[in-house]
């Protein structure tokens, strides 16, 4: 479990193909923290570390984890967010964040508040997804309040923190981002879809 509090950003070193899978090494501040089969969330994507050598680290995405997210987009150099797990003892910070992609959402827009950022985002109508105004939605793993909420689209604000010390500083319009949405949420919006 993650709460969508971001610790650091990794590095994509390098990309490989295995079959339908894809092996991906990182860099990153904490990499000589990690230990093999620890669950880290990568643009809020829970993937699991297979091996560790001194700055880097080794992580497979199978193709149901490509299909569903925007780890199949990665290039070499890219920037990509961290959360290790929530330790049992640890503070909510965020919100509850499993670290299942439920879908992509592409950037929209990105305007400048003086002060703050407005991101704009609009996903594909499926499943019964909703974000309510004032609600939690993870987008890349960083834990954000929706500000607007509408149909299938929906925006957020960003503090300069955040925007600094997360990939939001590289997010463009036209960018392609994981979503998680609330999982309370999720379950009311099934319970009342039920036949």
């Amino acid at each position: 479990m993650f709460t969508g509090i971001i610790e650091t950003l990794a590095r994509v070193e390098s990309i490989t193909k295995s079959g339908s899978n894809v092996d991906l090494v990182f860099s990153s501040g904490i990499s000589s923290e990690l230990k093999i089969d620890q669950s880290v969330a990568h643009n809020g994507v829970c993937l699991t570390v297979v091996s560790v050598n001194g700055n880097n680290y080794t992580v497979t995405a199978i193709d149901e984890t490509l299909k569903r997210s925007n780890i199949g987009n990665l290039k070499t150099g890219d920037l990509v967010n961290l959360e290790r797990c929530m330790p049992a003892n640890g503070r909510f910070d965020g919100h509850i964040v499993q670290g299942h992609v439920d879908t992509t959402a592409v950037c929209k827009s990105v305007n400048d508040l003086n002060g703050s950022w407005e991101f704009r985002f609009e996903y594909a109508p499926q499943n019964n997804f909703v974000t309510v105004e004032k609600g939690s939605v993870t987008i890349n793993g960083v834990s954000l309040t929706v500000v607007e909420s509408k149909a299938n689209s929906f925006s957020v604000h960003i503090i300069p923190y955040t925007k600094a010390h997360t990939n939001f500083k590289n997010l463009t319009a036209g960018d392609v981002v994981n979503l998680e949405f609330d999982i309370v949420g999720k379950y009311v919006a099934r319970l009342l879809n039920k036949n």
